[in-house]
C-alpha cells in the first residue's frame, strides 16, 4: 500500500475548543480511512511556556509564542485557528494569503462583512475551509434531516430551538471576550449553533424578529474597573422558513443549571421529533399513523446504522461523545482538502450563520421583522 502525503497541521490556542481539535485529529487518525497522515506540526499560544507545555501534552513537534510562525513556515499545510474570535480575521486572512488551508472554530468573524471578505479571500485562492459546527456532525442529526426530507412528519408546521448553559450565569464573574461588543454576547456566541441546525434540518429562513436582553449589565475587567455590558445574555426570534414552517430560537448563557442544552421540537402534520444535547444519542419521534392506543413517542437510540456511529462502536445504544463529533468534522473536512467531497461547512456557510445572527440583532434594535434572503 503506498504511504499517504502528510498534512501538517498548525494550531493556534490550547484552550477547551484547542484540546477538542486536536482529539478531533488524533480520533479521525484511528478512526476513519483520512487521505492524509496528519502530522501535528506547531502548537502557538500567547507565552511561549504555555505553547510548549501544550504541544508536549498534545502531540505537537514544535511550539511558539508567534502564530505568525505558523504562517511563514512553508510546512505546514492547515493553519487551525482556536483563538479568541476578535482574532479570526487576521490569522484567517493572512494563512489564505499564504495558501494554506484554514479551519476556524465559530463564530467565523465578529461581523458579517468581516466574515464575507473571508469567504470571497479562500474562494479567489482556491482555499479549503471549515467552520467548526460540529454538532451538524452528529449522525442522530443527519438521521433527524433525512426523516425531515423524507417526508416521514409530513408538511413541516413549526419548529423551536434552544441553545442554554449557564456559565455566564455568575455576575462576578469577569468581562471577557465574549461580551466583546464587536460580536459577543448568547446569540453570537451559541444562538449561532441554533441558527445552524435549525437551517441544517429545515432549509432556509428566510424572516426574523429578533429580541435580545442584557440582564447582567456591569462586570470587572481584569483591572477591577467595571464595564458596562451591551451584548445580549439572552437571545431570541421568531424564524419564517422558506418551506412555510414558522419557528423560534433561544440562545441563553445565564441558564441556570443548564449545561449543554442544544435542543429541537419539529412539528409535522404526521409526525413530531424532539432532541436534547444534554442525551444527544437519543432521538423521539411520534408517528400518527401508529395504533390508537399505541400512539406517543418513541425512543430511537444511535446505532451502527446511523454513519459512522458503528466506526467509533459496534454496539446499539453505548454512545459516542462531543470530542468524536470534532473527529467526524475533522474527515469531512480532510476528504474536501483531498478533493474527495465537497467542503461540508466552509467559510461562505459560516457567513450565513454571521449574517442571520446580525439580522436578529438588529431586528430586537428596530422591533421589526426582517427579511434575511
Amino acid at each position: 500500500m503506498a504511504a499517504k502525503p502528510k498534512l501538517r497541521i498548525g494550531l493556534i490556542g490550547s484552550g477547551f475548543m484547542g484540546k477538542a481539535h486536536v482529539f478531533g485529529f488524533a480520533t479521525a487518525a484511528r478512526v476513519f480511512d483520512l487521505p492524509y497522515e496528519v502530522e501535528l506540526h506547531t502548537l502557538a499560544d500567547v507565552t511561549l511556556a504555555g505553547a510548549q507545555a501544550a504541544a508536549a501534552g498534545f502531540g505537537f513537534a514544535h511550539a511558539t509564542d508567534r502564530w505568525q510562525d505558523l504562517i511563514e513556515n512553508p510546512d505546514i499545510d492547515v493553519v487551525d485557528i482556536t483563538a479568541p474570535n476578535a482574532l479570526h480575521k487576521e490569522m484567517a486572512m493572512a494563512a489564505i494569503a499564504a495558501g494554506k488551508h484554514v479551519y476556524c472554530e465559530k463564530p467565523l468573524a465578529p461581523l458579517a462583512r468581516d466574515a464575507e471578505e473571508m469567504a470571497i479571500a479562500a474562494e479567489a485562492a482556491g482555499i479549503k475551509t471549515q467552520v467548526g459546527f460540529n454538532y451538524l456532525c452528529n449522525p442522530i442529526m443527519a438521521l433527524a434531516r433525512e426523516m425531515i426530507a423524507g417526508g416521514e412528519l409530513g408538511d413541516i408546521r413549526s419548529y423551536r430551538g434552544v441553545h442554554a448553559e449557564d456559565y455566564m450565569r455568575d455576575a462576578s464573574a469577569p468581562y471577557s471576550f465574549r461580551h466583546d461588543p464587536a460580536g459577543g454576547g448568547a446569540l453570537a456566541d451559541i444562538g449561532s449553533h441554533a441558527l445552524a441546525t435549525a437551517e441544517y434540518l429545515l432549509g432556509p429562513i428566510t424572516r426574523v424578529m429578533g429580541d435580545c436582553v442584557t440582564m447582567i449589565d456591569h462586570r470587572k475587567d481584569a483591572t477591577g474597573s467595571a464595564r458596562k455590558i451591551e451584548v445580549d445574555d439572552v437571545g431570541r426570534a421568531f424564524l419564517r422558513f422558506k418551506n412555510g414552517a414558522t419557528g423560534s430560537i433561544e440562545a441563553n448563557w445565564v441558564a441556570t443549571g443548564r449545561k449543554m442544552q442544544h435542543d429541537f421540537e419539529v412539528y409535522g402534520s404526521k409526525g413530531a421529533l424532539i432532541f436534547t444535547g444534554e442525551r444527544f444519542n437519543e432521538l423521539h419521534f411520534y408517528n400518527t399513523d401508529d395504533a390508537t392506543g399505541r400512539q406517543g413517542f418513541r425512543k430511537i437510540e444511535a446505532s451502527p446504522d446511523h454513519p459512522p456511529y458503528g466506526q467509533f462502536c459496534v454496539a446499539p445504544g453505548h454512545q459516542i461523545g462531543f470530542n468524536d463529533l470534532k473527529a467526524i468534522e475533522v474527515a469531512g473536512y480532510l476528504d474536501a482538502i483531498a478533493d474527495r467531497a465537497p467542503e461540508p461547512f466552509n467559510f461562505r456557510a459560516g457567513l450565513r450563520i454571521q449574517y442571520l445572527v446580525e439580522t436578529i440583532q438588529a431586528s430586537a434594535k428596530s422591533e421589526t421583522w426582517i427579511a434575511t434572503v
